[in-house]
């Protein structure tokens, strides 16, 4: 069982879908289930929809789910395994205030020391849990530090070791009874039996820290971690949903899902059989060993040619819906101009103006006029020279004079590709155009 893990507390970005994405493949290539759990622990900071959100992003990109559930959902059974170490002699009280522990925190830094929990409360027990419930006064339940360091292998990391102090005597459950993250998450695959956890590099300390929860409640089936190196923009910052990094952004300027998987795909195989290819056929040589140890860069200038090659093999059908259309021939209207542009707010910026109220004004206002009312009553021609003949037998302009006022009437704009290019797929719009 794999797991991808979002939290529906802020925007999904480029790292994000790189988990899932990974993950989901690494799940189909080992035939076992894929699962989506909602860490929503944090409810002050949870955003109402953005799970739902995150469901519809997935589904964009055909990330297909065997279940899906959220964090709170097991806060019972949470709750149960924090007494049950307390009871144990494995978790504390501790009653320090946040005041103290910032101050612990502040003096560690002043002394050029990672921090470390004092230890103050280490002998509050499960009788103190009673007594402090019942008086009413706040306190959270700490997990008791490892005795010794926290050591496992990760499959592009290697050998990776955390001290006792580095994993620390961490809070386990919240002063209003909710679980930590790390310790809801260490519980949640536990739960549900994952093998394979692949998560950022970001996050290896809490894999420790996970670890030693499970240790602690005694889980012996094996976990196998994989810790991918970040993904950053040319600056060498971290990619997020405030820079380059916001698939929001991505869609809104018109990268399609595909594109945008496959130059993930191409980022992490650098010996890719190919370079332009769909999601599916990446189960057939992608292999999570070969993914790159250090950090990736994100360069949307490939991005975009990549983007690009997709338009270009999408359906045509498919591609004229994306502007309100169900015509093949618009969708091949759009592809004359992939020449330019890459993305499907570029080709909008050329396909829309066609179907608009064109710029009557200026010194193209009467030949446009003298044109329309030509193009109004004239018969359908097969190509754009007949009807070129044609406009210039019927009004006397001759070919440099009808040019530009002719380009404005087909396209609305001065200048673009052919006329003899876009003309056979507009013909049978030509009305509507010229209007």
């Amino acid at each position: 069982m794999l797991r991808f893990a979002p939290s529906p507390t802020r925007d999904m970005h480029i790292g994000d879908l790189r988990v899932a994405i990974i993950n989901y493949l690494a799940a189909k290539q080992r035939n076992e289930p894929f699962l989506v759990r909602m860490n929503d622990t944090d409810k002050d900071q949870v955003i109402e929809g953005k799970d739902t959100e995150i469901m519809q992003i997935l589904g964009k990109f055909a990330i297909i789910h065997d279940q899906v559930y959220h964090q709170s959902e097991h806060l019972r059974m949470h709750q149960t395994l924090a007494i049950r170490l307390l009871e144990e002699g494995k978790a504390f009280i501790c009653t320090c205030t946040p005041e103290q522990i910032e101050a612990e925190k502040k003096e560690a830094e002043k002394n050029n020391l990672p921090y470390c929990y004092s230890g103050h409360c280490l002998e509050l027990d499960s009788d103190s849990y009673t007594k402090l419930k019942e008086s009413g006064e706040p306190f959270v339940i700490r997990i008791k530090k490892p005795q010794e360091d926290i050591a496992f292998t990760d499959i592009l990391k290697g050998d990776i070791t955390f001290t006792s102090d580095e994993v620390d005597s961490f809070v386990i459950l919240n002063q209003d009874a909710t679980p930590t993250a790390d310790f809801a998450s260490a519980c949640d695959d536990m739960l549900s039996g994952i093998t394979l956890v692949i998560d950022e590099e970001a996050h290896l300390l809490q894999t420790a820290r996970q670890l030693h929860v499970k240790q602690m409640l005694g889980y012996a089936e094996e976990t196998h971690y994989a810790h991918l190196s970040p993904v950053v923009n040319k600056e060498g910052k971290l990619l997020s949903a405030e820079n380059e990094g916001s698939l929001k952004t991505l869609f809104e300027e018109g990268f399609v899902p595909d594109a945008i998987i496959n130059y993930l795909l191409l980022l992490e195989t650098p010996n890719a059989p190919k370079e332009i290819f769909y999601f599916p056929e990446a189960l057939e040589w992608f292999k999570l060993e070969e993914i790159p140890r250090s950090a990736v860069t994100f360069d949307m200038e490939k991005l975009r040619l990549i983007n690009r090659e997709h338009l270009k093999m999408m359906d045509d059908k498919r591609l004229s819906g994306l502007f309100g259309f169900a015509d093949a021939d618009i969708g091949k209207l759009a592809k004359v101009y992939l020449e330019e542009v890459s993305t499907v707010k570029e080709l909008e910026d050329k396909v829309k103006p066609i179907f608009a109220p064109k710029p009557f004004e200026g010194a193209l206002e009467e030949p446009m006029r003298i044109i329309q009312q030509v193009l109004i009553d004239a018969p359908m021609f097969a190509t754009f020279d007949e009807l070129k003949s044609y406009v210039i037998k019927e009004t006397e302009l001759d070919e440099k004079a009808l040019e530009k006022p002719l380009r404005v009437l087909l396209t609305g704009a001065e200048d673009s590709v052919p006329l003899s290019n876009i003309y056979p797929y507009i013909k049978s719009y030509l009305l509507e155009v010229i209007s």
